[in-house]
């Protein structure tokens, strides 16, 4: 559903401008490079708060079919900015601290196409949570991947300790926690943590994100819903979830569309209505 306030937003990202990020978008595929090399991408506040308006950009933004983020130098992000972190010393300054980057990682996991995390390099503690957020991952081989706010004598505060048993199961996680050690990219694929590992994780994941981004528009965010909505619920519930969203689905125009273009053995144009 395009509006005339959608269009007003089409070409904004243009404006704005970032001091830790680089916002692209290439051929309906949004593109967000955290860009804090002196600290290995390091998330603090004003690169979490970037990270929330660069989100917001590309989710309102009609071009937009996927999104990929990815970190730039040899870091994808090495973790959270522990001169902030240290600074806190009080229950409720905490939990506020990890509800911003929770709800920044939350808007991520909410976007209503699909979205890849390029693993370039390091993925630690808030780096691995950003990652975690995205529906897939792509590392580079020499990529590592980790938890380790308990050698900090920390726990993970941006949904790690969550997205993570829910990926690679109760086990592998608390392990992964537990040690703080850096899982490799090989390892990471086996256990199901990342999707693919390729030698350029960027023109991997950039390959993935195009892949999905050429399928209906409609249909990929009530896919996502389905699927994210139904591991919450028992089996029953969650395939009427899925019926429920299929009903949706065969009222949009791109159904009509679809099905026509493969009867008509042509290939589909899909507009997002």
């Amino acid at each position: 559903m395009s509006t005339e306030h959608d269009h007003e937003h089409d070409h904004e990202h243009e404006e704005i401008s970032f001091e830790h990020l680089r916002f692209d978008l290439e051929d309906g595929v949004a593109v967000i490079t955290i860009d804090r090399q002196s600290a290995l991408n390091a998330l603090n506040q004003d690169v979490l708060a970037e990270l929330a308006l660069a989100f917001e950009v590309a989710e309102t933004d009609v071009e937009v079919r996927a999104l990929v983020v990815t970190g730039a130098g040899r870091a994808f992000v090495a973790g959270a900015d522990i001169g902030e972190l240290q600074q806190l010393n009080d229950p409720f300054a905490g939990r506020e601290a990890a509800l911003v980057g929770q709800e920044v990682m939350n808007s991520l996991a909410a976007m209503p196409f699909p979205t890849v995390a390029a693993i370039n390099g390091f993925a630690l503690g808030g780096g691995l949570e950003l990652a975690l957020a995205a529906d897939m991952r792509v590392a580079a081989t020499g990529a590592k991947l980790g938890l380790p706010e308990v050698g900090l004598g920390l726990i993970p505060g941006y949904g790690g300790t969550q997205r993570l048993p829910r990926l690679v199961g109760k086990g592998r996680a608390l392990e992964i926690i537990f040690t703080g050690r850096h899982v490799t990219a090989d390892e990471a694929l086996q256990m199901g943590l990342v999707n693919r590992v390729a030698d350029d994780a960027l023109a991997a994941a950039m390959e993935l994100a195009q892949m999905a981004a050429k399928n209906a528009p409609v249909a990929l965010g009530l896919a996502k819903e389905a699927v994210v909505r139904g591991l919450d619920l028992t089996l029953p519930e969650a395939l009427e979830v899925e019926a429920d969203l299929f009903g949706m689905v065969t009222t949009t125009a791109d159904m009509r569309e679809g099905t026509a273009a493969f009867l008509e053995k042509r290939k589909a144009d899909f507009k997002g209505q």
